[in-house]
């Protein structure tokens, strides 16, 4: 994997706001096919390091990289069309408008989305909704769905946009151990349709099921990366981040 091209890859990626520095000079690389996870305590820099891969935030300085090509200063309706979706973690689903009509946005924004009409745009978002088992709720106002289905439906809109990559924002923040359960067979299922992740969580259990590699940011800094045996064992990110507790329980 290490002499591919990465799909993906950060170079010194930087981001300030005034006089704060949220991220620095940040490096990773993110290969086809592979889960990687993005940990670190809050306000480390995880979902302002994905907004500036996704557009959504300007890039200070360095760049990022898209199988092999830049794609800085692109805007994120054109990154999200050459094939990168991602979801947020605090869910919005658009207001008054049923599942399936929430998802079938992602189809027409997404890859290719510019050659398909409303129809197909809509058989997308089905087949989606019954992968992601939301089939009962597609003709339900989004408004009405509750944590763990808002949850999926974020994960519906990426999906439907037929990524190569999806980044994944804390899809399993406020769900309980059932429904975490659920979602790491979901993402799983997501990589095995082909797709590439990215995933921010803070879930531990989760990530060291579903994560090839874990990558970590403390005060915007990268301080670790490896697998999730090495990465969740290190001194420094115990320290900086897990806790004294977290390696007496699982020693």
């Amino acid at each position: 994997m290490k002499n591919e091209q990465p799909i993906l890859q950060g170079i010194k990626l930087t981001k300030e706001f005034g006089g704060l520095r949220a991220n620095s000079e940040v490096d990773f690389e993110l290969y086809r096919g592979e889960i990687l996870g993005l940990i670190g305590p809050n306000g480390a820099g995880k979902t302002t390091l994905i907004s500036m891969i996704s557009g959504t935030t300007s890039i200070t300085s360095g760049d990022v990289l898209f199988k092999g090509k830049s794609i800085k200063g692109l805007k994120p309706y054109q990154i999200g069309r050459l094939g990168i979706a991602r979801t947020y973690q605090i869910v919005k689903p658009f207001p008054g408008m049923t599942v399936l009509e929430n998802v079938s946005v992602g189809a027409m924004f997404g890859r290719g989305g510019n050659k398909r009409n409303t129809k197909q745009c809509l058989e997308i978002a089905e087949e989606v909704i019954e992968f992601l088992g939301l089939g009962k709720f597609k003709d339900v106002k989004a408004d009405s769905l509750n944590v763990a289905q808002r949850k999926r439906l974020e994960m519906a809109k990426a999906l439907a946009m037929d990524p190569e990559v999806i980044l994944f924002d804390e899809v399993m923040a406020g769900l309980n151990p059932g429904e975490i359960d659920e979602a790491v067979d979901i993402i799983k299922k997501i990589r095995d349709r082909g797709v590439t992740l990215l995933v921010i969580e803070h879930v531990m259990r989760a990530i060291k099921a579903i994560c090839d590699r874990i990558f970590v940011l403390h005060h915007g800094e990268k301080i670790a990366d490896g697998t999730p045996e090495e990465v969740l064992n290190d001194e420094k990110v115990i320290k900086a981040y897990l806790g004294k507790r977290y390696k007496q329980l699982t020693a």
